[in-house]
C-alpha cells in the first residue's frame, strides 16, 4: 500500500470522504461541490484553531487568492453585480480545496492510497460500461446511444464528458501509480487499463480530451525516468488500435477526429479560410477580444460573456454568442481582463519553467529538478493552463473542482514537512 496505518482514526475518515468526490463527478457537480465547501470550512476552522497558516501562505495560494479578489473587484464593477458574483465570491474555495489535499497527506498518507483505489475502480468501470455501449448501442443499465454523433459517454449520458473526466484524471493515476510499491501482476493490470482508457478516451469522440492525453502523454514520457518505456508501450500499443479503427472503415471517427480539425486550419478545406479550431470557435474568440480591448484591466466581470456577446459592437456574425468564448484564455481577458489573465499565464510559465529546469536536469545528467510523481502531477497542471485548446466555462464548478486535484498532490510535494516520505516511498 502507498501508506499503512492501522488506526481509522479521524483523517482517515475525512480522507474517504474526500476521495469519494472521484465517483461523484459521475453525477453532475452538486456532491462534489458539497465536499469541497464543506471541506474547506472545517479545514478554515482547523488551521485556527491550530494557529497553523502556512498553507495559506505560500506563493501559488497568495497568487490564487489575488486572482481571486479581482474577480470580485471585476464583478462589483460590472454591469450584472449579482449576476456575475455567482461565480466570483466563492471561487477561493477551489484553492482552499487544494490545501485541504495537502493539510490531508500531510497527517495521514490514506488520502493517496483512497485516491489511487477509487481511481482504479472508476477508471475500470468506465472501460467497462463504456465499452459494452460502445459494441452493443447501450451501456449494462440500458442507456443508449442517444446524441446525433453516436458519441459514447457511458453514465455521463447526454453531457458527453467521459473523455475529459478520463483524460484530466489521467495524470493523477498515473502519479499514484508511480509512487505505490506494486507487485507485476498489478504492472500488467495497469498497463492493460492504460491502454483501453487512451482508445475509450478517442472512441468517446471529444477531440480536446484526446488531444489533452496525447498532450500530458508525451509530457510525461520526455520528462520521466522509471516507468517510460511502460508508458510509451502502452501508448504505441493504444495507438495501434486507435490507427485500426480510424483506417478501418469508421467514417465517423474519421471525419471527426481527424478531417474536421485539419479543414478548420484550412486542409482538406473546400475554401481558403483558417479558423481557430472551428468557424463557432474562431468568432467566439474574437467577440471575447473584442470584448477585452473594451475594458483591458478588470474586463466585464465574471459569468459576463453570456450577457454582452449580443452586443452588436462585440458581434462577429453567425455563432459568435455563447455561455463562454471556450478558451479559459479569452474568457479571462474578456471577463477579468489582463489582471485577470495573468493569473493563469504565470501559471503556464511557471510549467514551461519547471519543463525548463527538468529538461537541463535531464540532458546534464544531474539530479532531476522534479520526481517522476511531480511531473506527472505538472502534467495534469499542464492540460488545465495550456493556451492552445478550446475549453469549457473556467469558472465551472465541475471543472474548477477536477483541476484543483493535481494542485493539492502538487503542493505538498514541494511544500510539505513530510513530503520525502511521500516521494520515496517506491525507491
Amino acid at each position: 500500500m502507498i501508506a499503512k496505518n492501522n488506526n481509522f482514526g479521524m483523517y482517515q475518515r475525512v480522507a474517504l470522504i474526500i476521495s469519494s468526490i472521484i465517483p461523484f463527478f459521475i453525477w453532475g457537480p452538486f456532491f462534489p461541490d458539497l465536499i469541497v465547501s464543506v471541506s474547506s470550512l472545517v479545514f478554515v476552522f482547523l488551521i485556527i484553531k491550530e494557529h497553523n497558516f502556512r498553507f495559506l501562505t505560500v506563493k501559488p495560494l497568495i497568487l490564487f487568492f489575488s486572482f481571486c479578489v479581482c474577480c470580485i473587484l471585476s464583478s462589483i464593477l460590472s454591469e450584472n453585480i449579482l449576476f456575475s458574483l455567482k461565480s466570483s465570491l466563492f471561487y477561493f474555495r477551489i484553492g482552499l480545496f487544494s490545501c485541504v489535499i495537502w493539510y490531508l497527506i500531510e497527517n495521514d498518507k490514506s488520502l493517496l492510497r483512497y485516491f489511487y483505489y477509487v481511481l482504479i475502480i472508476c477508471f475500470s468501470f468506465l472501460v467497462i460500461d463504456g465499452y459494452t455501449q460502445f459494441f452493443l448501442g447501450e451501456n449494462i443499465f440500458g442507456m443508449k446511444i442517444s446524441n446525433p454523433y453516436n458519441r459514447i459517454s457511458s453514465l455521463f449520458g447526454d453531457e458527453l464528458i467521459m473523455g475529459s473526466y478520463l483524460s484530466r484524471l489521467f495524470p493523477l493515476l498515473f502519479a499514484l501509480f508511480i509512487i505505490k510499491k506494486k507487485n507485476k501482476y498489478e504492472i500488467y493490470f495497469i498497463g492493460i487499463l492504460f491502454i483501453l482508457v487512451d482508445i475509450l478516451i478517442f472512441i468517446s469522440g471529444e477531440r480536446t480530451a484526446f488531444f489533452f492525453l496525447n498532450l500530458s502523454t508525451i509530457f510525461i514520457i520526455i520528462f520521466i525516468k522509471e516507468y517510460q518505456k511502460f508508458r510509451i508501450f502502452t501508448f504505441i500499443v493504444a495507438f495501434f488500435f486507435i490507427g485500426a479503427i480510424t483506417l478501418g472503415g469508421n467514417s465517423e471517427y474519421k471525419n471527426r477526429m481527424v478531417f474536421e480539425p485539419l479543414k478548420s486550419i484550412g486542409i482538406f478545406a473546400e475554401t481558403d479560410k483558417k479558423y481557430f479550431f472551428t468557424l463557432h470557435h474562431h468568432n467566439l474568440f474574437k467577440v471575447g477580444l473584442n470584448m477585452f480591448y473594451d475594458k483591458p484591466l478588470l474586463g466585464h466581470g465574471p459569468k459576463m460573456f453570456r450577457v454582452k456577446c449580443s452586443d452588436d459592437k462585440y458581434d462577429e456574425g453567425v455563432h459568435s454568442c455563447d455561455t463562454h468564448p471556450h478558451n479559459f484564455y479569452v474568457q479571462l481577458l474578456s471577463e477579468t481582463g489582463i489582471l485577470g489573465f495573468s493569473f493563469l499565464f504565470t501559471a503556464f510559465c511557471y510549467v514551461i519553467y519547471c519543463s525548463f529546469k527538468q529538461f537541463k536536469s535531464i540532458i546534464f545528467k544531474e539530479k532531476r529538478f522534479l520526481t517522476d510523481y511531480q511531473v506527472c502531477l505538472l502534467a495534469g497542471i499542464l492540460i488545465t493552463v495550456w493556451p492552445l485548446s478550446p475549453n469549457g466555462n473556467f469558472f465551472n464548478n465541475w471543472l474548477s473542482i477536477i483541476y484543483s486535484l493535481p494542485i493539492g498532490f502538487y503542493l505538498h510535494s514541494i511544500y510539505g514537512i513530510n513530503k520525502n516520505k511521500v516521494l520515496n516511498v517506491v525507491s
